[in-house]
């Protein structure tokens, strides 16, 4: 993966602009592939904008046996301290690709791209060998697919109330409980669901 992620290359925030900042999916959300979800956002810009979606867990596929297709070796002393690594839907844009949200703790010039001081980004299978090995980032989770947007296209779905924002954190971002993630995000900003809920629509 080129750090500038097709062509939607990283800039400062600005205003406006939401990279870092996790977006939280209205309950009014038309969009069955959006419902409840919560996504930290890594791009948004005038070119576009790109996130992971942090709380939805995929079906098919757990990190060992993501591990075990890859053909990447995990050392005996791995298993006994099993890798927590989630794997989750990131978002229904190339699905079959795996991207790596994950501290700075571990970073690649050639592959990282870097979100904020705290979180990168990386979608290239050497991070995964370094955390087989247990080189790697000390919280990670690892998403198919991303979700993205064409210039202009979140702006308008965020003025139409489709969307809220608030601050990321660490247990936002990669936090086990995926469950409790959206109302967790909600609860950062003093909202309650059941109230949101029943005033969806009525705004």
């Amino acid at each position: 993966m080129n750090p500038t992620l097709h062509g939607l290359s990283y800039q400062p925030d600005e205003d406006g602009y939401m990279e870092g900042k996790m977006l939280i999916a209205m309950p009014s959300m038309e969009d069955e592939r959006f419902e409840r979800t919560l996504i930290y956002m890594c791009v948004h810009n005038p070119e576009g904008a790109m996130g992971i979606v942090v709380n939805k867990p995929s079906p098919d596929v757990t990190f060992p046996e993501l591990l075990t297709q890859l053909s990447i070796d995990v050392p005996p002393r791995s298993m006994t301290q099993p890798i927590t690594c989630p794997v989750l839907v990131g978002g229904p844009v190339e699905v079959g690709r795996g991207f790596v949200l994950h501290t700075q703790d571990y970073f690649s010039d050639e592959s990282t791209l870097p979100v904020d001081a705290d979180v990168g980004l990386t979608a290239s299978v050497d991070i995964l060998r370094a955390m087989a090995a247990g080189g790697g980032p000390s919280r990670a989770l690892l998403a198919l697919g991303y979700a993205g947007w064409a210039p202009g296209q979140l702006d308008q779905e965020i003025q139409a109330n489709g969307w809220l924002h608030c601050e990321a954190d660490p247990d936002l971002i990669f936090g086990l409980d995926l469950d409790a993630k959206y109302t967790s995000a909600l609860g950062k900003l003093g909202v309650d669901i059941s109230l949101l809920s029943g005033a969806a629509g009525h705004a």
